[in-house]
């Protein structure tokens, strides 16, 4: 299948995410192969952003974005979820885009069993072992969600997308319906609680595989412990 050539990523994240938009990730593994119509998505700018993993400098978790262009980025969250990022820009600057949302549109049922044997519980009725399949809508509706239906975990942190014959890569933008231009959106990023400001979440509009936007919500003040009562030096008494 074709590739995006690495000149695609060897510029801002701001500029390489919307063009992610449309573009198709694949994944063949023993299984069968899985691929992914990119819907939404997300740029991090390495130390200009406060929300990136790289704001704070390079580590050993988050190493592949301080590489080359062109490779993905893979992290693990919440102690259960993995997270796909593609790296932008030369080596040192850091960018990637997270790949939020897509459709899929080849192997959708192995992706259906990888959602349903990860993450759903047998229903009511089921027999032991049984699991309820999600609905096409949701087999890669959010980041983890987008992993779990392509099989993508930390072994493919590093990896090239754009080197012809890896299991895994991604293809220029394709379209159900060539007729009906693209409108792209923007807002805020999710799930983050820096740089909440920028608009540097972009998703086809209308699309229906788009993730659900939920804003963070800021933390309520904790109250003071009581000290109890204490000198004007603030020396406390027993």
């Amino acid at each position: 299948m074709e590739l995006l050539p690495r000149e695609f990523f060897d510029r801002p994240s701001t500029e390489v995410a919307p063009d992610l938009l449309g573009c198709v990730l694949w994944h063949d593994t023993a299984e069968g192969l899985v691929a992914v119509r990119l819907v939404e998505v997300e740029a991090y700018q390495g130390s200009h952003d406060p929300a990136s993993h790289a704001y704070r400098g390079q580590t050993a978790r988050n190493a592949v974005m301080f590489g080359p262009p062109g490779h993905m980025y893979v992290y693990f969250t919440y102690g259960m979820h993995f997270c796909a990022n593609l790296v932008c820009q030369p080596p040192g600057r850091a960018e990637a885009v997270l790949l939020r949302a897509g459709e899929v549109v080849a192997g959708s049922e192995l992706a259906a069993q990888r959602r349903a044997g990860e993450n759903l519980p047998a229903a009511n009725g089921q027999a032991d072992g049984a699991r309820r399949m999600p609905r096409a809508i949701n087999l890669a509706r959010g980041p983890a969600r987008l992993c779990q239906a392509l099989g993508i975990d930390r072994q493919l942190d590093g990896a090239d997308v754009c080197r012809p014959g890896t299991p895994i890569g991604i293809g220029p933008a394709w379209s159900a319906d060539a007729a009906a231009p693209a409108v792209i959106s923007t807002g805020p990023r999710v799930g983050i609680s820096q740089a909440v400001d920028r608009p540097w979440r972009y998703w086809l509009a209308g699309d229906r595989h788009v993730s659900l936007y939920r804003p963070v919500k800021p933390r309520a003040p904790r109250p003071k412990p009581a000290t109890g009562s204490g000198a004007e030096d603030g020396t406390m008494h027993r």
